[in-house]
């Protein structure tokens, strides 16, 4: 049996009731497989989508849809210390990342 997570859109209703992502540049902490970033990508201006954990970049790329890729960019590293410079995003996102 396949493991669905949010089958019925729920996640993707409350962000998009909490976060006006038009035209904004997003920061997505703990991307994994890209999977919230589908979610979302649609509507903002750019995203800068980070994770630790090399396969889950390279599964996030894989699957992101041909017309986001150009808005989203995903790289693997831990947001604690990576060199991001300060007042670059309108909008940081951390879900299910512990």
């Amino acid at each position: 049996m396949a493991f669905l997570v949010d089958p019925d859109g729920v996640e993707r209703q409350a962000v998009h009731a909490l976060v006006g992502f038009v035209g904004r540049k997003v920061l997505e902490i703990g991307c994994g497989d890209g999977r919230l970033t589908r979610r979302y990508a649609d509507r903002a201006g750019s995203v800068l989508a980070l994770d630790p954990k090399p396969e889950e970049i390279a599964r996030a790329e894989r699957t992101m849809p041909e017309p986001l890729r150009s808005k989203v960019a995903f790289r693997v590293a831990d947001v604690t210390v990576a060199d991001l410079p300060a007042g670059t995003f309108d909008v940081a996102l951390f879900a299910r990342s512990l």
